[in-house]
């Protein structure tokens, strides 16, 4: 940190950090200076130059966002220069803008809309100027809609793509009035390094990137009496769904969430975290048979570390980049994907319903989930598992169409089969929690005691650091897991994909030794999930965070193993982890992916 200096903004003294950007000197002492290409998640750019002011000396007007402060400065952020200037810079971005808002899908939720309102923009006198371009809408992702002739090239979503994942999918291409962002969606997302993620929707300031929604064909579902539509709703949802209807970030809405589903027409209101609770079942087990072969067996072919394999857009990312080390991932499907084959298997059969009337709709903070549905591997119950998939955001639009009053919703629970979780699987929702879901499972299936935290929190793999690294010692173990006495389990937590790098590199180089990793392709988890509500900002993903740990201890089960639900489904239908039923419906397979 730096020294204490005094600068003056619009005639106010303000005693600022020294190396403080303009921008958030402003905002810290109650001025809001507009802009387009500054996100808190990305690195300054001062691409837009919306966020002009003027200091006093200097002809030219200054970014606010790239410009730091120093002693004795005097800005203006409202002259008529500065006002003229930001007015124009707007009227340029309008004059080459496919404005047809009414019918764009960030209508209402658009930063170039705002700004054009709040300026009054009423008439465009550089419309005449600029020649029309033949613009083109990319739809050959089944995740993302890229739009070019909505696109201002603010450069976020290029930044989102390097910066917070490391995946560089997205590009600047050409210059002047010729520039656009390029993507390779049009070579077949199976051959593009794009994981589907979503970052670059949350990041992009207008309509230029959207997820691929499926609303409609959803509502048509749910009115053919013929079909039997049942929905799924992860973790995450339930703490962010709230920002779209009224309520403040990280507001619980888990009871409302599922009387509006209900109120939607629904036939079943189910929850993923039954799935994310017998997830961890068989990964647990998995993760003790592979150490069992290492440490036992000294089966040389044995992989370690085990990772997580919930996140699609980290599976696509290890596809592309680490193709040697698909054999790290561990076979289990994701949430999502295990409650799929179950419902249209167990499901079906307990309710006495034809599987292919059954239609499987899934809530799911993620734009890559769309991607996973619609993966070939994904029909191991001899239909299409997931047939749709809607984003936190595209619910709330349905409940908005359908005219609910969300907040007079009285709570109510999910339906008893496959809608029975508990706090473990709450926490997938959040960087860390399918690491102390297992943990919390693992330790206490090896030693027969809780784990040695209290109240159950492992707060070492909890938190927001991209890198986060924990261990467990086994003392005393049950007689069937004596190999394991006095073994150290090593673990590590990755967030975001360059994050993932971060990890997997050093596993590669030999600098780390895990024998379990989790990853998860978004920053904060699901929680930060590329179909959460916008904005989403560091604050608004704490709020969250908070929110599902909150659910979690309110929960009266804590631990995946407990859960009543999963120990039936085991009875009655897949016999036991890794089971010939179980693995043939709750385990896959990946695929070696070209990277471009």
């Amino acid at each position: 940190m730096g020294k204490n200096i005094k600068i003056t903004i619009n005639g106010e003294i303000v005693e600022i950090n020294e190396g403080t950007s303009i921008l958030d000197a402003a905002r810290q002492v109650g001025v809001i200076i507009p802009t387009l290409c500054y996100h808190k998640d990305l690195c300054v750019a001062g691409n837009c130059r919306v966020c002009v002011v003027e200091i006093a000396g200097q002809k030219r007007l200054s970014p606010s966002c790239a410009t730091p402060c120093e002693e004795g400065m005097d800005i203006f952020t409202n002259s008529v220069k500065v006002r003229n200037s930001r007015k124009h810079i707007i009227e340029l971005l309008l004059s080459e803008h496919n404005a047809d808002c009414t019918r764009c899908y960030k209508n209402g939720k658009c930063e170039l809309q705002k700004l054009a309102s709040d300026f009054k923009i009423m008439s465009n006198d550089f419309i005449p100027l600029v020649p029309f371009k033949n613009y083109t809408i990319d739809m050959f992702s089944p995740s993302i809609i890229k739009d070019d002739s909505k696109c201002i090239r603010c450069q976020r979503c290029v930044r989102t793509c390097a910066e917070l994942q490391g995946v560089n999918a997205l590009t600047v291409a050409y210059k002047g009035d010729k520039m656009k962002i390029t993507t390779f969606f049009e070579k077949a997302m199976n051959d593009v390094v794009c994981t589907n993620c979503g970052q670059c929707v949350i990041h992009c300031p207008t309509g230029a990137l959207v997820e691929r929604n499926y609303i409609e064909e959803v509502w048509a579902a749910i009115t053919d009496k013929a079909k039997h539509v049942i929905v799924q709703t992860a973790p995450a949802v339930r703490v962010a769904l709230g920002e779209e209807l009224g309520f403040e970030s990280g507001t619980r809405i888990t009871g409302k969430m599922v009387a509006a589903l209900k109120r939607l027409g629904f036939d079943a209101v189910m929850d993923t975290d039954f799935t994310a609770d017998l997830t961890i079942m068989e990964e647990g087990t998995e993760l003790l048979s592979r150490l069992k072969r290492a440490l036992v067996d000294h089966d040389p072919g044995v992989k370690l570390p085990m990772a997580t394999s919930c996140s699609p857009g980290w599976i696509k990312y290890i596809e592309h980049i680490y193709p040697d080390y698909l054999g790290h991932l561990s076979t289990c499907k994701s949430p999502q994907q295990m409650f799929g084959a179950l419902a249209k298997t167990y499901y079906a059969q307990a309710r006495n319903l034809q599987p292919d009337n059954i239609v499987s709709v899934s809530i799911m903070p993620c734009t890559a989930k769309k991607f996973e549905a619609n993966r070939p591997e994904m029909n191991d119950s001899g239909y299409r598992d997931v047939d749709y998939v809607l984003t936190t955001r595209e619910l709330a639009i349905m409940i908005k169409q359908a005219g609910i009053d969300f907040m007079k919703l009285e709570d109510i629970h999910f339906d008893r089969l496959m809608g029975e979780s508990t706090g473990a699987g709450v926490i997938f929702g959040a960087t860390g929690g399918v690491m102390e879901a297992a943990l919390r499972t693992a330790y206490e299936l090896v030693t027969g005691r809780e784990v040695p935290f209290k109240d159950l929190n492992i707060l070492p793999v909890r938190g927001m650091e991209g890198v986060r690294e924990a261990s467990i010692l086994i003392e005393n173990p049950l007689k069937e897991w004596a190999f394991l006495d006095g073994v150290e389990l090593k673990c590590a937590v990755a967030h975001g994909l360059v994050n993932a790098k971060k990890v997997m590199d050093s596993i590669i180089s030999g600098e780390a030794n895990y024998h379990f990793i989790e990853i998860m392709a978004c920053p904060g988890g699901c929680l930060g999930g590329g179909g959460q509500p916008i904005p989403t900002s560091p604050e608004i993903r704490a709020k969250r965070a908070a929110a599902i740990y909150a659910e979690d201890e309110g929960m009266p089960i804590r631990k995946s193993h407990l859960n009543p639900e999963v120990l039936k489904i085991y009875k009655d239908f897949l016999i036991k982890p890794l089971g010939e039923k179980s693995h043939l419906l709750l385990h896959t397979k990946y695929t070696i992916r070209k990277s471009f």
